[in-house]
This record gives C-alpha cells, structure tokens and sequence, in this order.
C-alpha cells in the first residue's frame, strides 16, 4: 500500500525535483553491474537502513546529511546516487546537496521500494 504523503510534502518534493537529476531502479542497477565508480548513499532513517539496503550502499540519513556528506564524499565533484523509500526524501536531499556545491548528484526514483519491487538483491543484517 502506498504512503499518503500530505500536500505541503509534495509541493517541497516537487519543487525540488525541477532542479535535481532522478534515474530509474534499472540505472542503478546497470550501474553496479558495471562497476561504476560511483558512491550510493541511502537517506532513510537508520531503522530502514537496518533492516536491509542497497548492495554496497553507505548510510547518512536525510537528517544529518549536510552535516555529514563531507566526511562521506569530500570531493563534490564525486558521483553520488541517493535513494530513500520511494524517491521523496532523496529528491530532497540531492537537491540540497547540489546548494552544497555537489556536482554529480543523482535521486534514484523509486527507492528501495521500486528496488524491491524489480526483484534485485539486497543486502540484509547478518542475524
């Protein structure tokens, strides 16, 4: 079942998607199959990262991420791929990483549920 995100969320979304890049599940996907040098980044909350993420994908939350990103990705010409659960919350991020100086910045639209929904791996907690 989809969120019902409110309307002042999806205005900020919005206006935030007009200035940032989005590619699909599948872009990310052909990326990390191709070994692109890249760094993926999920802005969930550490509770969803916990649970399972991205193969390969380093954590820093939407809430500190630009207090973190620095210390993650120092050089802001880095390509950088973020996700969150849907493509709401990284849209948000990429485009207040790009007010940062962040050249190569990109919103996977979808986010882990759309990575999900295609079936490709994941990595979960080791029990």
């Amino acid at each position: 079942m989809a969120k019902q995100h409110s309307p002042r969320f999806l205005e900020i979304v919005n206006d935030a998607k007009v200035r940032i890049h989005e590619c699909t599940v599948q872009d990310v996907k052909k990326r990390l199959d191709s070994q692109e040098n890249f760094t993926l980044i999920d802005v969930r909350e550490e509770s969803e990262f916990a649970k399972g993420r991205l193969p390969g994908a380093v954590h820093v939350g939407k809430g500190v991420i630009e207090r973190d990103i620095e210390k993650v990705v120092p050089n802001p010409a880095t390509p950088v791929v973020l996700y969150c659960g849907g493509g709401f919350r990284s849209a948000l991020a990429a485009d207040a990483l790009q007010k940062m100086g962040y050249t190569s910045v990109i919103s996977m639209d979808g986010g882990w549920s759309g990575w999900n929904e295609a079936g490709f791996p994941v990595e979960k907690p080791q029990a």
